[in-house]
C-alpha cells in the first residue's frame, strides 16, 4: 500500500442482515477509493434503529469483509455506543429546531407527495397547534436549497423545503435520526470522501445543510449506482436478495469491478486476494464508473 494521505473513507452498513452483492458493490467501491489515494478505510455500523438489528449481523458482516480481503483501520464504530454525541449536537442547532406533534398519517394526509415520501409542510414550524403534543424535533428548510457536485453523478441542487421539507433529527420514539448520526460520526471519523450507493444521493443535501449548522466540514461525496434485481428492484434483505459466499470471494469481487465499469481481466479469476486487490487498487478509476441511479445485478455477469 502507498503511504497514506489526508484520505479518508468509509463503509457504513448496516447490521439488518447479511452483505449480499449489491452492499458489496458500496463497499468495493468505497474501499478502493480509499486505497487508490492511499488512504486510510473505516467501518462504521449504523445500529442506531435497535429494533431492525438482527443479532449477529454485525459480526457476520465483518466476517465478510475479511473474507473478501478488505482490511479496515482502526477500531470499529458503533453508532449504538455514540448517544451522548448526538445529544451534544442538539443545543449547536438552537434556533433551528422546533418540536413536532405530527404523527406519519397527519404528514401522508397533509403533505404534498414527492414521488418518494410525503413532504411535511411545515404544520408545527410556528408553534404546536391545538391538541397537539411534541412528538418528533425537527430541522426547519424554510427558504434553504443545497448545491454540490458529486464525482459519479454530476452537478445536484435539491431545494430543502420544496421538495424534502422540515426533516426528524431526533424521531418520536426517541431515537436520533439517520440524518443527525452520520454527519456527527463522519465529522468525528475525519470523514474526506462518502462513498456510498445512489439510494442515499437524496440525503446528502439534508447532510450538508446540518454540516454547515455544526460548523463541520462537508466531504466529497460520490453516489455509485445501486444494483437491481430483474424485477428492477434495489437488491435488499426486502428483496430477498442472495447473500454473499465467504468462500467464494473472487467471482463476486470480479463482478463488482464489472459492475463499477471497471475492466477486470477474467486471469484473475484465477489467482488469489491479494493479486485481485493489488490489480484492483492500482487500476480503479473513479471516472468510469457508470453515471446512473441503478444498474442490474445482470450486467457485471461473466
Amino acid at each position: 500500500m502507498t503511504e497514506q494521505t489526508g484520505y479518508t473513507g468509509r463503509f457504513a452498513p448496516s447490521p439488518t442482515g447479511p452483505l449480499h452483492f449489491g452492499s458489496l458493490v458500496s463497499a468495493v467501491g468505497s474501499y478502493l477509493c480509499a486505497r487508490s489515494a492511499g488512504g486510510r478505510w473505516l467501518v462504521r455500523m449504523e445500529d442506531l434503529d435497535l429494533p431492525r438489528v438482527v443479532p449477529g449481523a454485525a459480526d457476520a458482516i465483518l466476517a465478510t469483509l475479511e473474507a473478501f480481503g478488505m482490511e479496515w483501520d482502526g477500531e470499529v464504530l458503533y453508532q449504538s455506543a455514540r448517544l451522548a454525541s448526538y445529544a451534544a449536537a442538539l443545543p449547536l442547532l438552537k434556533g433551528e429546531l422546533y418540536p413536532c406533534g405530527c404523527s406519519r398519517s397527519d404528514i401522508a394526509r397533509q403533505g404534498a407527495d414527492s414521488g418518494n415520501h410525503a413532504i411535511y409542510p411545515g404544520t408545527c414550524r410556528e408553534g404546536l397547534p391545538p391538541g397537539k403534543t411534541a412528538r418528533s424535533l425537527r430541522l426547519s428548510t424554510y427558504g434553504r436549497s443545497i448545491s454540490f457536485r458529486d464525482l459519479v453523478q454530476g452537478r445536484q441542487r435539491q431545494d430543502l423545503e420544496r421538495e424534502v421539507g422540515d426533516f426528524v433529527v431526533r424521531r418520536a420514539d426517541g431515537l436520533f435520526a439517520y440524518q443527525l448520526a452520520v454527519v456527527v460520526d463522519d465529522a468525528a471519523q475525519g470523514i474526506t470522501e462518502v462513498v456510498r450507493g445512489s439510494d442515499l444521493l437524496d440525503s446528502t443535501p439534508r447532510q450538508i445543510l446540518l454540516q454547515r449548522l455544526l460548523g463541520f466540514p462537508t466531504p466529497r461525496y460520490a453516489h455509485l449506482p445501486v444494483a437491481t434485481n430483474r424485477q428492477g428492484q434495489k437488491l435488499s434483505k426486502q428483496t430477498h436478495a442472495a447473500p454473499l459466499d465467504n468462500g467464494r470471494p473472487l467471482p463476486a469481487l470480479w463482478r463488482a469491478l464489472r459492475f463499477l465499469g471497471q475492466a477486470p481481466p477474467r486471469e484473475l479469476l484465477d489467482g488469489d486476494l491479494e493479486s485481485f486487490w493489488r490489480w484492483a487498487i492500482a487500476n480503479w478509476r473513479i471516472s468510469s464508473v457508470p453515471r446512473a441511479l441503478a444498474r442490474p445485478e445482470s450486467c457485471a455477469i461473466m
